[in-house]
């Protein structure tokens, strides 16, 4: 070993590189609520700790009604969006009618697995309504391994904070002014407590009139 210089790189620090999930700092929760379904996350855009921007979109809309979120790298989040968007129009030119959420977390999860040997490194979270009306929400990792649920599902990289809040929050059946307040309170609560996400948020609430967009302020910090 040269004079001056640690024999070993991971001893020292130097080369340790974070997950590249982790890199950009990302916070997404969606939940159910009575006949209508939300999701929410932030708006940072960040280089670990230094922040690039503040009003990244991380939510993207499929249909009127489906949304999903792309938390994760953010070169990884405009690719996904591009190519779920392009699969879409696709099923819509064959098939004369918009995708059911079941169905397009199984297509987004099978468009995951194809690159499993060097994946994407996104981890959506998918809500909408089905043609019934009935909330549907979905959470997979970057292979596409799906994970259902009926009251809530998150996703990004303070997982922990967030399960926390939603499990102290959530109850069920609530309306959709409730069901905004509820994640609203979830996802900024959560992110106070992360360092590599935050600066605001948005929420979509849809419901079977139509989807409810509003900004949340959070710490600029």
């Amino acid at each position: 070993a040269r004079p001056g210089r640690p024999t070993s790189c991971l001893a020292s620090g130097w080369g340790v590189m974070s997950s590249p999930t982790e890199i950009n700092g990302a916070a997404c929760i969606a939940m159910v609520g009575k006949g209508c379904v939300g999701i929410a996350a932030d708006t940072r855009l960040g280089m670990q700790a230094m922040t690039v921007g503040t009003d990244f979109q991380k939510i993207f809309k499929m249909h009127d009604r489906l949304y999903v979120g792309l938390p994760g790298l953010a070169t990884d989040v405009h690719t996904i969006s591009a190519t779920m968007r392009f699969k879409l129009n696709l099923f819509k030119l064959r098939e004369e009618r918009d995708i059911e959420p079941k169905a397009f977390s199984t297509l987004i999860s099978n468009t995951l697995y194809e690159k499993r040997f060097a994946p994407w490194f996104v981890e959506p979270v998918v809500a909408g309504l089905d043609k019934d009306g009935a909330p549907f929400i979905s959470a997979m990792d970057l292979i596409g391994a799906e994970c259902f649920a009926k009251d809530f599902v998150v996703s990004g990289t303070c997982p922990d904070n967030m399960y926390g809040m939603c499990e102290s929050m959530y109850k069920p059946d609530q309306e959709p002014e409730a069901l905004f307040e509820t994640l609203a309170q979830c996802l900024l609560s959560a992110v106070d407590r992360d360092a590599i996400s935050g600066w605001g948020g948005i929420v979509h609430i849809i419901t079977a009139d139509g989807v409810t967009s509003r900004r949340l302020r959070g710490r600029p910090d």
